[in-house]
């Protein structure tokens, strides 16, 4: 049996990883960045110059995101996020499945589960993934890091995308 970030025969390394986000916002409101696209757009990205952006907040629906990414010593990288949202509880939880593909090479593929925990002063926000690295780099630890503390990066966006805009006097 292979243990949580061991690589399995086949070369696949496996891991499970959960993040957790206190946010002042409640738990509509959160469910509402997932699920607003202009909302999302603030919060949701990928990295590079370029990105187009489709998304269908509906189970069995998903969303589509590529960008181009210049790498300073190296040729420029083509990113391809792909999903498909499995389950969704209004203001509770969202369960969707991921694909990640650099230059048309499938790298990752992940099952995320995002649970809202509403509480009195806001939302605890719970991020579980359970990435399977199919085409890892080298022996695949520099893949998790960079998952985990993109995930992180991603959910810093989020809370501050729920930070109210301050508005301007006339």
């Amino acid at each position: 049996m292979t243990e949580v970030g061991e690589r399995a025969p086949g070369g696949v390394l496996h891991d499970t990883f959960t993040v957790g986000l206190r946010l002042s916002a409640s738990a509509g409101e959160v469910f509402r960045a997932f699920a607003d696209p202009d909302v999302r757009r603030r919060w949701f990205k990928l990295p590079g110059s370029t990105m187009s952006d489709e998304h269908a907040f509906r189970v069995g629906g998903g969303a589509s995101a590529r960008s181009a990414f210049p790498n300073r010593h190296a040729p420029q990288e083509r990113l391809k996020y792909e999903s498909r949202y499995l389950d969704i509880a209004p203001d509770r939880r969202i369960v969707y499945v991921y694909e990640a593909h650099v230059d048309d090479v499938l790298r990752w593929t992940s099952l995320v589960t995002v649970e809202l925990h509403p509480q009195a002063d806001g939302t605890e926000l719970s991020w579980t993934e359970q990435v399977a690295f199919v085409t890892p780099t080298g022996d695949g630890n520099d893949d998790l890091r960079h998952l985990r503390g993109g995930t992180r990066l991603r959910l810093n966006g989020l809370a501050a995308a729920l930070k109210p805009t301050p508005t301007t006097s006339r």
